[in-house]
């Protein structure tokens, strides 16, 4: 408790390039960044191969080997193949950090709902398109949500490696202090970016429950 009371009791925490506020606003950068890119690599991939029924298991199972791989080795060699001019060896390996929950999500999503509701959309006189975005990514949207928030939990959390190749981001707080055996910094600093991970949470519960119709019953298993 001390440590925390140190921390963000500090006025030099509140202002400057190496603030609170400003290390915040890098890791929300950078994990924005990052979830974008993989939703527009992971969703659309997902969605045709759901409605295609096209290559289901091949995206399975490259996705639980992706999962495997690990962040910090992938962020590592992309430094020394990329070197640190640039966020690419941070944003890289936070994209394929995040592509697998989406992708796996939304192919389940759409591969499980009914077959019946399916038939019965064609058998309206819809087609291809139409199918996919009036009827099958609503019902599938419970599965799709919950593999973005997974994903957006995952990068803040992960994003704290930005700090190992002298990026911002709210990990310069932890590898600084441990550095400089500042551990009011690290537990600060742990702290905000946990903080940070319940608010994603919390944000994805309430897009949940304002997009999702009341009468979608969807099976939800976490990935």
């Amino acid at each position: 408790m001390n440590w925390l009371l140190e921390f963000f009791g500090k006025a030099e925490n509140w202002s400057g390039p190496a603030s609170i506020p400003a290390r915040l606003l890098e890791h929300l950068e950078f994990s924005v960044m990052a979830l974008v890119l993989a939703v527009l690599i992971a969703i659309p991939l997902g969605l045709l191969i759901g409605h295609t029924g096209k290559g289901g298991l091949g995206v399975v199972v490259t996705a639980n080997l992706a999962r495997a791989l690990p962040t910090l080795g992938l962020l590592v060699l992309f430094v020394l193949l990329l070197g640190t001019a640039s966020i690419l060896p941070v944003i890289i390996p936070l994209v394929l950090l995040a592509i697998p929950p989406i992708l796996v999500n939304t192919f389940e999503g759409i591969r499980g709902v009914d077959p019946e509701l399916r038939d019965a959309a064609y058998g309206m006189g819809l087609r291809g398109g139409q199918v996919l975005g009036r009827v099958l990514v609503p019902v599938a949207l419970p599965l799709i949500l919950l593999g973005l928030r997974l994903s957006a939990i995952q990068v803040v959390a992960t994003t704290t490696i930005a700090a190992y190749t002298g990026l911002g981001g709210l990990g310069r707080f932890v590898i600084d202090g441990f550095a400089t055996q500042d551990y009011a910094s690290v537990v600060g600093g742990s702290v905000l970016i946990v903080l940070f991970a319940l608010v994603v949470q919390v944000l994805f519960t309430v897009v949940r429950w304002v997009t999702v119709s009341p009468g979608v019953s969807q099976r939800v298993k976490v990935r």
